[in-house]
């Protein structure tokens, strides 16, 4: 059974970024895999900042690092992802994810921070050992009618959530 950890890099808890990693683990959930969704607005920013210990960041720390999927999700600040998920990902060793697939998932206001992707989410993964999957998401407030993302979006997110399943298939039959 292949495991699924997404990480919601949103200081709001309704934010569009947490909805699109919510529905990619529900396609894996559907899929078989075990899932589990880690919320980094609710963790303390102590024990996130490293100032601090808290069993809820270990537990989120150790859950990602053995997962065969990590699903990262954040909305575009100035360019990049935001700090809260730069902070949870500073805590982890070099090489802490090798072995697993990491899905990018950024929201931004318009296209312009489509790059975000490319030099911001890809690189961090890779930084961490993780391979990225080529369909990567990324949507535009203009993708949520009515606060729901639409068909073409809906598309793109069982596309990821197909190509992760199938690297992280193949990886464990190697």
């Amino acid at each position: 059974m292949l495991t699924a950890v997404g990480i919601s890099g949103s200081p709001r808890a309704t934010s569009k970024s947490r909805l699109l990693v919510e529905r990619v683990l529900d396609h894996l959930g559907r899929g078989g895999a075990q899932v589990q969704l880690v919320d980094l607005a609710v963790l303390p920013a102590d024990a996130l900042l490293g100032r601090d210990t808290d069993s809820r960041v270990a537990a989120a720390l150790d859950a990602a690092a053995q997962a065969q999927i990590v699903v990262a999700g954040t909305p575009v600040y100035r360019a990049t992802y935001t700090g809260l998920l730069k902070a949870f990902f500073d805590l982890f060793p070099r090489d802490a994810l090798a072995g697993a697939v990491g899905v990018p998932v950024v929201t931004g206001a318009g296209p312009e921070h489509a790059l975000a992707v490319d030099h911001g989410l890809r690189p961090l993964f890779a930084s961490l050992g993780a391979r990225t999957i080529a369909a990567a998401i990324y949507a535009t407030d203009a993708q949520f009618p009515n606060g729901s993302p639409e068909p073409a979006l809906i598309t793109a997110i069982e596309r990821a959530a197909r190509e992760a399943e199938e690297i992280a298939h193949r990886a464990s039959l190697s």
